[in-house]
């Protein structure tokens, strides 16, 4: 376990150069990001995108509807997000919209408003143009360390992660290894365990260093 958190327990949001808090800035942030990382596209490339949109100052739900259609386009392209980019930067745009419509901006508002229910909280976030579940779970998996009552959340893919690992399929079990490794907390195992999902590479790494 200590292996494989020193090597590939950087979160998707600090990768993509998110300082995760507790604020509106970062928690938007992710936001996009979640959204990006849920399309079928390498991961890699969604991380690029939301860097080149940040880059360009799209880093506020306010900021993003400042922007133009075209401008979003030529950011996410410039981020190699061409595939779905034109629908993409309509989505971004609608969702900036919403969230400034129903949460003020906020993302917190949501949290407020989940009570520490994840199926409220992910139902909230589903409400993101072309967010769907998966997005929704990239969000709650990454958001864990700022938002602790969704702890200790390992979706999915996660899950298949710690499968091809020979590791727990309980998250309470695979937090408690985690514990024992070090001071990470559960969204860096969480990521470290989706590399793995993603990555044969990683799965052979973790075993040939353990």
């Amino acid at each position: 376990m200590e292996v494989l958190l020193s090597r590939y327990g950087t979160t998707y949001a600090a990768e993509a150069g998110i300082r995760m808090r507790n604020t509106p800035q970062p928690l938007y942030q992710l936001l996009v990001l979640s959204d990006l990382l849920s399309a079928r596209i390498r991961a890699s490339v969604a991380v690029a995108a939301a860097r080149a949109l940040f880059a360009h100052g799209m880093r506020s739900p306010d900021r993003m509807i400042g922007t133009t259609w075209q401008q979003r386009v030529d950011a996410l392209g410039e981020g190699g997000y061409r595939r779905y980019d034109e629908r993409t930067a309509t989505q971004l745009g609608d969702g900036a919209e919403l969230l400034l419509v129903e949460y003020g901006g906020d993302l917190r508002r949501l949290r407020k408003e989940a009570d520490g229910d994840l199926d409220i909280l992910r139902s909230g976030l589903r409400r993101t143009p072309g967010m769907g579940p998966a997005g929704a779970d990239i969000f709650v998996r990454e958001v864990q360390d700022v938002w602790p009552e969704a702890a200790p959340f390992l979706d999915e893919k996660a899950l298949q992660g710690a499968e091809k690992l020979g590791l727990p399929a309980s998250p309470a079990k695979l937090a408690r290894l985690a514990e024992q490794a070090g001071d990470r907390g559960p969204a860096a195992l969480a990521a470290a365990l989706v590399r793995a999902a993603l990555d044969k590479h990683v799965v052979d790494d973790v075993g040939a260093r353990a």
